[in-house]
């Protein structure tokens, strides 16, 4: 299927992971992602980052291999040589393929989280989230901030002022401690 899809810019985009490995000889990839929104979205491809040009792929097929981790197979991708090509690479989903419906529903996991930009109760901006970690009863978000600080606060739902799925905002009530107990660890 070959659709003419104009330059793909990166604020249409947001990321869901990256390609981990190549599998096989018929040309599939494993692609470990924080979001599984290609399963409930629309798109028929997904979006790779090829040296900071964004390019589509599209799958003709995908199975989940555990909770985090699809394999895919891309269109003419038919070989082991052009899997490799695709190693190490950042995928990415396109917003505008996110059905209304799933901007009314919840997040699959608090991983999908990652890439969500964080404002704080005034609506100033604190950062982008990194890294999720979930293994315990805890979330714990890793929120960089625009000069490059790196902040680790607990999530919990009386934290949530807002959030758009779509646009990938979430604003938070972070209390003054926890921003507090940041800067401590900092110094």
């Amino acid at each position: 299927m070959k659709i003419n899809l104009n330059m793909i810019r990166h604020n249409e985009v947001f990321k869901i992971g990256y390609i981990a490995k190549h599998r096989g000889l018929r040309g599939e990839v494993e692609m470990s992602f924080t979001d599984d929104c290609f399963d409930r979205g629309t798109a028929p491809y997904l979006v790779l980052d090829m040296d900071g040009i964004l390019v589509p792929f599209f799958w003709e097929e995908y199975r989940f291999k555990n909770d985090d981790t699809v394999i895919i197979k891309f269109e003419d991708i038919d070989n082991e040589a052009h899997a490799r090509q695709l190693v190490g690479h950042a995928v990415y989903y396109s917003k505008s393929h996110i059905s209304q419906t799933d901007t009314d529903t919840s997040l699959s996991s608090y991983k999908a989280l990652t890439g969500y930009t964080v404002y704080d109760h005034a609506n100033q901006m604190i950062g982008t989230i990194t890294h999720v970690d979930d293994s315990s009863a805890n979330t714990l978000l890793t929120i960089t901030t625009q000069d490059g600080k790196d902040l680790l606060i607990p999530y919990h739902n009386d934290f949530l002022i807002n959030f758009d799925l779509r646009q990938r905002v979430l604003q938070l009530h972070i209390p003054q401690e926890l921003l507090s107990l940041n800067d401590d660890g900092a110094n």
